[in-house]
C-alpha cells in the first residue's frame, strides 16, 4: 500500500426527515444563498422542507443552475453573491448543484480577474465560502469530496477544479428523496457511482487488501439494488444502499493508499463538453474501450474483478479479464445505457481527433495510473468507442 493522509470533515447527516436539521446547521446570523437546479424541488416537497427548516435566517434563491453546470450561469450567481453580500452558500440538488457550488465558494474568495482561470490553471482553494448541501439525487459522490467540473458553452469545455477549502461542512442525506427521481437520472446515477468505482480500482495490484475489499463492497452493493432501486425507488432500505454507496464511492476513502486512474473521466468529460451527453452515459461509452485497449496493464485487477464481484472464477487470467469487461458492458445495457458514442449521436465523426488536440494543446500528455496515455493513444481509445 502506497504512503497516503486522509482527512474528510464534511459531516453527514443520513436518514429519514433529516433535511429538518438545516436549522442547527447554518449559523443563526448566515445571509444564505440557496442554489438549486430546474425547479424539481418546488414539486417533490424538498424545497417547502428547506424553506421552513432555514425560516430563522436570511436567504436569497438562485436557481436555474443546469445539469452540467454552466459558467456563464454561475457568474449571474456569483454577482449576487457580492451585490447581496452573502456569507453562507447551500446546495439543494444533485452533484451539478453541489459542483456549481463549490465552485462559487471558490470564486467567492477568488482575488483574480478571471474566475476561470480556477479551472483552467488549475488553482487549488484552500479556503472558499463555508458551505453545506441537501443531496437530491445520488450519484456523483460531491457531497463528500472536495473536487467540482464546470462547463463552459462558449468554449465546448469541462474542466475539473479542487482543493481543501472545498468540503460541504455538512451534507443531509435522505433517502426518501429518491422517490420521485426519473428512472433515466437513477441509471445515470448507479452508472455514474459504479465508474467511479472502477476508475480507483482497476489498475494494477499493489497489495492493499482492505482497499480493494471496499472497492468490491461498493460495486457489489451497486450490483445488487441497481434493479430494485429501478423497479420501485420507494423502497427505502434500497435507496438508502444506492444513496450510501454512491457517496462512498467518492469521497476519498477507497483511493487512498492506491494507484488511480481517471483516464476515463477526462475522456467522457470531452464527450460531454462538444454533445451534451449525461456525464454518466460517456463514462459508460469509454470504460470498455479504455479496458480493451490498456488491457494487458490491466488485466490482472480486471481478473480479480471477475472473480470477487462476477464470481467468474473459471479460466485463465486473460479469460476472466475479458469475462469482467463484457460482464460490466451488460450490466450498462440492463440499466438502459449505451456503451457506443454511435448510439449518443451521429455527429461523432473527427471527435477522437479533436480530443486528442485539446488534451496536446493542454498538455495533458500522460493520463491514467502510469501516465502513459498520450495524446494519440487517447485518440485510439475515443474511435475504438465509436
Amino acid at each position: 500500500m502506497n504512503n497516503f493522509e486522509f482527512k474528510n470533515p464534511t459531516k453527514i447527516i443520513f436518514g429519514k426527515d433529516t433535511i429538518q436539521k438545516l436549522e442547527t446547521e447554518i449559523p443563526n446570523d448566515a445571509k444564505v444563498l440557496l442554489l438549486y437546479g430546474g425547479g424539481s424541488i418546488k414539486k417533490n416537497g424538498i424545497y417547502e422542507q428547506v424553506k421552513t427548516a432555514l425560516s430563522n435566517v436570511e436567504v436569497i434563491e438562485f436557481g436555474g443552475i443546469p445539469a452540467n453546470p454552466e459558467y456563464a450561469v454561475l457568474l449571474n450567481a456569483l454577482k449576487v453573491i457580492k451585490a447581496e453580500n452573502i456569507t453562507y452558500l447551500l446546495a439543494v440538488g444533485g452533484g451539478s448543484v453541489i459542483d456549481g457550488t463549490k465552485f462559487l465558494s471558490a470564486a467567492a474568495l477568488f482575488e483574480g480577474d478571471m474566475p476561470w482561470d480556477i479551472l483552467s490553471k488549475k488553482i487549488r482553494t484552500e479556503k472558499g465560502m463555508p458551505f453545506g448541501t441537501v443531496l437530491t439525487l445520488p450519484a456523483t459522490g460531491s457531497e463528500m469530496n472536495s473536487g467540482a467540473v464546470i462547463t463552459r458553452a462558449e468554449t465546448k469545455e469541462k474542466l475539473g477544479m479542487g482543493g481543501p477549502g472545498l468540503f460541504p461542512e455538512f451534507s443531509i442525506l435522505d433517502p426518501q428523496v429518491i422517490s420521485s427521481i426519473p428512472q433515466r437520472q437513477l441509471a445515470n446515477g448507479l452508472t455514474d457511482a459504479f465508474t467511479h468505482v472502477l476508475e480507483q480500482y482497476i489498475t494494477y495490484p499493489n497489495g492493499a487488501l482492505l482497499q480493494d475489499r471496499f472497492a468490491e463492497s461498493i460495486l457489489q452493493t451497486i450490483i445488487e439494488v441497481a434493479p430494485k432501486v429501478l423497479k420501485d425507488p420507494t423502497d427505502y432500505k434500497v435507496a438508502s444502499d444506492f444513496m450510501w454507496s454512491c457517496t462512498m464511492a467518492l469521497n476519498g476513502l477507497i483511493q487512498k493508499g492506491v494507484p488511480t486512474d481517471w483516464a476515463i473521466h477526462a475522456m467522457g468529460h470531452e464527450l460531454t463538453a462538444l454533445f451534451g451527453i449525461d456525464h454518466a452515459r460517456t463514462l459508460a461509452v469509454i470504460a470498455p474501450s479504455h479496458y480493451q485497449y490498456n488491457f494487458e496493464d490491466k488485466k490482472e485487477k480486471l481478473a480479480q474483478y471477475a472473480a470477487r464481484v462476477w464470481n467468474i472464477t473459471e479460466g485463465s487470467t486473460d479469460d476472466k479479464a475479458y469475462a469482467a469487461i463484457k460482464k460490466t458492458v451488460a450490466f450498462f445495457h440492463e440499466l438502459g445505457i449505451d456503451t457506443k458514442l454511435s448510439d449518443c449521436t451521429k455527429d461523432y465523426e473527427g471527435t477522437a481527433e479533436e480530443i486528442a488536440k485539446r488534451f496536446t494543446d493542454r498538455g495533458w500528455l500522460g493520463l491514467g495510473e502510469h501516465q502513459s496515455l498520450s495524446p494519440d493513444k487517447v485518440e485510439k481509445i475515443v474511435k475504438m468507442a465509436y
